[in-house]
C-alpha cells in the first residue's frame, strides 16, 4: 500500500490529519499546498476548497470536525483496487463502547460510541463500505451485560461474533484506553458465539449506571435502581431515564 499525503495550507487541519494517520500507523507525508505529489501517493487530503480548486479525483476534502471520516474515505480509496481478506472489529464493552476495525492486520480506524446500537450501526456501515472476504466481530468479556447486549444485536444482524478474554488485552494499558483495548481485542482469536446471550445486570453494574446518571445529569439526580436496570438492559437510554427521574421528582 502507498502513502497518504496531507497537502494543505491549513496548519491546524494538517496537524490533526497527520496525528490521526500516525495513530493508525498509516504511511503519510506532509507537503506544501502547491507541491507535486510523489509517485507513492495514492490519495491526498486537504480542505474542501483546496480539493475543489485542484479538480483531482485523488483529493479528499476534510474539516477539523471530519478528520476521521476523511481518513476512512482515503483508506477505502486506497484499497479500491482490491478487497480486504479478513475484516475484524474489536469492541471494548462499557457504557461508551470502544470500537476498532482492522483489515488484514492493519488498523483502519477506531472510535467510541454512546450506545450499543450506535456501535453496531457503525460496524454494519463500515462492512458495506469496505470490501472484504470474511468479517468477524470480537467482543471483550468485560462489562458482561453490555457485552452480551452487543453480541445479541450483532447476531440479530447476521454478524459472526467471537468472545475474547479481555484480561489478556489490558496488560500495560492505562485505565480508559478503550481504543487500544478494542484494537487488541480485534487482533485476538476468541470463542465463537452462536446463541442469544442472557442480559441480567449485576448489582455492581446497576450501581455503576446510577453513578453515571449523576455525572450525565451534572449532579442533578441519581436515577432509581429500577430505571438503572432499564438502562443496563437497553430498554431506556440514559437521557430518557434521567428525564423520567426528574419528572417524578417534580410531582
Amino acid at each position: 500500500m502507498g502513502e497518504v499525503v496531507v497537502r494543505t495550507a491549513d496548519f491546524r487541519l494538517a496537524y490533526r490529519l497527520l496525528a490521526s494517520l500516525k495513530a493508525r500507523r498509516v504511511r503519510c507525508a506532509h507537503l506544501e499546498r502547491d507541491a507535486s505529489l510523489p509517485p507513492s501517493a495514492l490519495v491526498w487530503l486537504a480542505t474542501h476548497e483546496e480539493v475543489e480548486a485542484a479538480a483531482d479525483p485523488l483529493g479528499i476534502g476534510a474539516t477539523l470536525e471530519s478528520v476521521e471520516y476523511a481518513i476512512d474515505q482515503a483508506l477505502r480509496l486506497m484499497s479500491k483496487g482490491g478487497i480486504v481478506k479478513d475484516l475484524t472489529f474489536g469492541i471494548d464493552p462499557g457504557p461508551r463502547p470502544g470500537l476498532a476495525w482492522v483489515g488484514d492486520g492493519r488498523v483502519l480506524g477506531t472510535a467510541q460510541f454512546e450506545s450499543v446500537d450506535a456501535t453496531v450501526d457503525r460496524i454494519c456501515k463500515l462492512s458495506e463500505d469496505i470490501g472484504h472476504t470474511s468479517l468477524t466481530v470480537r467482543i471483550g468479556d468485560g462489562s458482561r451485560t453490555i457485552s452480551n447486549r452487543l453480541a445479541n444485536v450483532c447476531l440479530a444482524r447476521g454478524l459472526k461474533v467471537e468472545r475474547v478474554d479481555e484480561r489478556r488485552t489490558s496488560r500495560g494499558l492505562q485505565r480508559n484506553q478503550h481504543h487500544a483495548s478494542a484494537t487488541r481485542i480485534a487482533k485476538m482469536n476468541g470463542s465463537l458465539v452462536t446463541q442469544k446471550q442472557p442480559v441480567v445486570p449485576t448489582h455492581g453494574e446497576i450501581k455503576e449506571v446510577q453513578r453515571l446518571s449523576r455525572r450525565v445529569s451534572g449532579g442533578q439526580v441519581t436515577i432509581s435502581q429500577r430505571l438503572a436496570q432499564a438502562v443496563a438492559v437497553g430498554r431506556l437510554s440514559m437521557e430518557e431515564a434521567i428525564g423520567r427521574q426528574l419528572q417524578r421528582l417534580s410531582y
